[in-house]
């Protein structure tokens, strides 16, 4: 908890400093072997400020592609900050872990490193594009600043951010999706693996399924409600205060936990946002 508030605090002080700020961009390319097959291998990327899209290939291999900023107010510090920068990969049996590993470290865990959090005078902001072996599972972070996409990439996915979006395209395996303040996208090639989740705290959930899904989906908004364009969905009545039928689907406004069938009903998944809408529908 102490490692969170520490990345919070720091990308709440870039926020603040950006304003008026010089800056200077680097690219940076690497590749990275796989140790292990790809759908046992583990791709992890953990951002502080910035974007993360990851793309699924065809290849064996991780392409990695960074455009690096680093903003301050003079030179001095724009200098300084691309001293003290330095980029982590770590490559273990099963699993790749790319962060920042100084002038702080970016991995959930904490380091035992010491951490420059508060008193840089720069900020450093990072922008992921990386492909990865389609059937690789992934686990991906960022705190502000950022959006968060995946395409093509049919292992299971872990993806948390803070204050940005969520995008995922054709996902095939289990999906654990967390934002706070924004929004899901995501889309699926059949139905859910169970154990799946979908969170936005402040966002609208958006999920698509082919027509055939079969699924039993949990639903819950304090403050929204729930649509969907599946004809066949059974939906307990106690969870329903009010329903209204249109062409293009239903809406249903939820009480509690809404509990959804759709057609066999065998897989389970669950949607849950405080301040938004959730929205289930056929792929087009």
């Amino acid at each position: 908890m102490k490692k969170l508030f520490n990345l919070l605090f720091v990308g709440a002080m870039i926020s603040c400093a950006q304003s008026n700020a010089q800056s200077s961009k680097e690219h940076i390319s690497k590749e990275i072997a796989l140790s292990s097959a790809a759908n046992q291998t583990v791709v992890e990327v953990y951002n502080l400020l910035g974007s993360i899209r990851v793309e699924g290939y065809s290849g064996n291999v991780v392409l990695l592609e960074i455009d690096k900023t680093v903003s301050a107010k003079n030179k001095a510090d724009i200098d300084l900050g691309n001293k003290e920068f330095e980029l982590g990969i770590d490559t273990k049996q099963d699993t790749i872990v790319i962060y920042t590993r100084a002038p702080y470290d970016t991995r959930p865990s904490g380091s035992k490193k010491k951490e420059k959090n508060n008193d840089n005078h720069y900020s450093i902001k990072l922008d992921y594009v990386i492909k990865v072996p389609q059937n690789v599972s992934l686990r991906l972070s960022t705190i502000n600043d950022g959006l968060i996409e995946v395409s093509q990439v049919s292992g299971r996915l872990k993806v948390n951010n803070i204050n940005g979006g969520i995008q995922v395209n054709n996902a095939k395996g289990q999906t654990d999706l967390h934002t706070i303040n924004g929004g899901i996208d995501v889309s699926y090639t059949g139905s859910p693996v169970s154990g799946s989740s979908c969170y936005a705290l402040n966002g609208t959930i958006n999920a698509v399924y082919p027509e055939n899904l079969s699924a039993d989906l949990k639903l819950k908004s304090m403050n929204g409600n729930f649509f969907t364009d599946f004809p066949n969905a059974e939906i307990a009545p106690q969870t329903v205060v009010k329903k209204n039928a249109s062409e293009s689907g239903t809406t249903y406004k939820l009480n509690k936990d809404t509990h959804l069938k759709i057609g066999k009903g065998e897989n389970q998944m669950n949607f849950e946002t405080l301040n938004g809408n959730i929205y289930i529908k056929k792929r087009s």
